[in-house]
C-alpha cells in the first residue's frame, strides 16, 4: 500500500457492544459497509471514539480483527494500538501484524504523567525496531497530558516506519509548520480537529479524520473535496455545514454517548456506550434528534 492512498477522510469509528460490552460483530460490520459504500476513505478501528482504552484486550482486538476483515482491502485500515507503556505498545502492534494490519496509530505514553518529548521519541524508535508495521503518530494532548512540538514530530518523522500524523493537539500554528515542513514528501499530515479541517486542507493537509462522518458522509467529504481543489467559497461552505453537524458533541454529558446516539439514529448500531461513560438522557436523545432533522435540509 502507497503511504499516500491513506488520505481524505478517515472516521475514527465507533465500537459498537452488547449489553455485556462485547464488540458487536454485525453491528460494527454494517457501519464500515455503510462508511465504504458512501464514498469515505479510509477507517481508523481503536481510536478515542473507539473506545479503545475502555474495552478489554480481547475486545479491542476482535474489533480490530473484524474491521481488518470487513474493509478486505477495498480501504486502507489504520488501527489504535496506544497504552501506557513501550512494551504494552510493542504486543499490541504486533498482534495487529499478527492479524494482517499495516498501519499502527501510536501516542505518546500516558498515565505517566512525566512523560517528555525525548520519552516519546524513544518510545518510537524502540517501537519501530521491534516491529514490521507502519507507525502513524498521534498528537492529542487532552488525553495523553503532553503536547508534541512540531520539532518533536519532524524528530519522530525522521524513524524508519514512521509514515505521518494525526494531529488533535488543536494547534494550528503547530500544524502549518508541519505542512511547510512536509510539503511534497511522502510524510501524512492529518487534521484531528474537525474544526480545522477548512484551513487545513486548503493549506495542503493530506486529509482529516472527523468522528460524525459516517452519519453526514457527503458534507464531510465534499469540504475535503473543495479543500484539497483550493475551492475556497465552496470548502467554506461545506465546512459551516461540518460545524454545524459538530454542534451535535456537547449535546451530550459525555462526546462518545452524544456521537453513539447519534450514528445509532441510521438503523446499524445501538447507542450503548461502555461504562462508567454515563449512558445518554431521553432529554439528550430528544435534542439530538431535532438538529440532526434540522441538518438533513443541507444535505
Amino acid at each position: 500500500m502507497s503511504k499516500k492512498n491513506i488520505i481524505g477522510v478517515i472516521p475514527p469509528i465507533i465500537t459498537p457492544i452488547d449489553e455485556q460490552e462485547r464488540v458487536d460483530e454485525k453491528a460494527l460490520r454494517a457501519l464500515i459497509d455503510h462508511c465504504i459504500e458512501h464514498g469515505i476513505h479510509g477507517i481508523f478501528v481503536c481510536g478515542s471514539n473507539g473506545e479503545c482504552m475502555a474495552l478489554t484486550q480481547e475486545q479491542r482486538e476482535r474489533a480490530i480483527r473484524i474491521a481488518l476483515d470487513e474493509c478486505a482491502g477495498r480501504v486502507p485500515v489504520i488501527a489504535g494500538c496506544m497504552d501506557s507503556s513501550t512494551q504494552r505498545v510493542i504486543e499490541n502492534v504486533k498482534r495487529f501484524e499478527d492479524m494482517g494490519g499495516q498501519t499502527a496509530v501510536i501516542t505518546p505514553v500516558f498515565y505517566a504523567r512525566h512523560a517528555t518529548q525525548d520519552e516519546t521519541v524513544y518510545h518510537f524508535e524502540a517501537i519501530s525496531r521491534n516491529t514490521h508495521a507502519d507507525l502513524m503518530i498521534y498528537n492529542i494532548p487532552s488525553f495523553t497530558g503532553l503536547m508534541l512540538t512540531a520539532d518533536t514530530i519532524i524528530r519522530l518523522s525522521q524513524i524508519d516506519k514512521v509514515i505521518g500524523v494525526k494531529d488533535t493537539s488543536g494547534n494550528f500554528p503547530l500544524f502549518i509548520k508541519l505542512l511547510h515542513y512536509f510539503k511534497g514528501s511522502d510524510f501524512l499530515v492529518h487534521q484531528g480537529s474537525t474544526n480545522l479541517a477548512v484551513p487545513s486542507m486548503l493549506m495542503g493537509a493530506d486529509g482529516f479524520i472527523p468522528s460524525l462522518a459516517p452519519l453526514f458522509p457527503k458534507a464531510h467529504l465534499k469540504l475535503y473535496e473543495y479543500g484539497k481543489a483550493g475551492d475556497i467559497e465552496n470548502a467554506m461552505k461545506w465546512g459551516a455545514i461540518v460545524d454545524e453537524i459538530c454542534k451535535l458533541y456537547p449535546m451530550a454529558k459525555s462526546q462518545t454517548a452524544s456521537t453513539k446516539y447519534a450514528l445509532s439514529t441510521l438503523g446499524l448500531c445501538d447507542k450503548r456506550v461502555c461504562r462508567p461513560t454515563e449512558p445518554i438522557t431521553a432529554d439528550e436523545m430528544r435534542r439530538i434528534d431535532a438538529h440532526i432533522e434540522k441538518l438533513r435540509q443541507y444535505m
